[in-house]
């Protein structure tokens, strides 16, 4: 997984409220059996003229030249609502989204983007709005600067907003870590572990 230490990248603002898992990525584009291809699949409804379709709906945000390589999101409140399906996240992740600035997330979704690479960030209604109206003047040029170590976002005035995140979470993002590679850094004791259990239970282990 991706580090995620500072970012500074072009922002798409999608305001609306209540934004569920299955607008981000419908149920009918998840005939995968792996994360590869689904960034194709993120908010079809919305981004595609037809269901099945691939021809682009030029009034979609993220299908307008001023947003060209979006890979920041600011989104309305409850984003990422609904079902607990972690493809919303990987099609997130595929497209090139390193984070989303929301005022409140869906609890699931919000755990999900911290197990996969994608920055979470919580700011206040006014502050989303703000950052929306600034980027709007010329997106490609009014890129937002996010610095997780710092837990701070900037805009392109040089106003600065402050977010709290959990310092496990926080520092899974800031060493790439999954799920699994934050058990990993603790291999030498799990070993030391399983080596004591087989000394003191060596019949657990007897082979037949």
């Amino acid at each position: 997984m991706k580090a995620f230490t500072t970012h500074c990248g072009i922002a798409a603002p999608l305001l609306r409220i209540n934004i569920d898992t299955d607008a981000i990525i419908p149920s009918r584009e998840m005939r995968r059996v792996s994360k590869k291809g689904l960034g194709e699949g993120l908010f079809a409804s919305w981004r595609y003229v037809l269901p099945d379709s691939r021809e682009l709906n030029p009034d979609f945000i993220l299908n307008k030249p001023a947003f060209a390589n979006t890979t920041i999101l600011l989104a309305g409140n409850n984003f990422g609502c609904g079902s607990s399906r972690e493809h919303a996240v990987w099609a997130l992740a595929e497209y090139g989204i390193r984070a989303i600035i929301a005022p409140s997330f869906g609890a699931i979704f919000y755990q999900n983007c911290m197990r996969n690479g994608i920055l979470p960030v919580v700011l206040s209604n006014e502050a989303v709005t703000q950052l929306a109206e600034e980027i709007q003047q010329d997106p490609q040029r009014l890129t937002l600067k996010i610095d997780l170590q710092e837990q701070k976002v900037e805009s392109p005035k040089g106003e600065v907003f402050e977010f709290d995140i959990e310092t496990g979470s926080k520092e899974m993002l800031l060493k790439g870590l999954d799920s699994i590679g934050v058990t990993l850094q603790h291999e030498k004791e799990i070993a030391a572990f399983e080596r004591q259990l087989r000394q003191q239970h060596d019949w657990l282990y007897l082979q037949n």
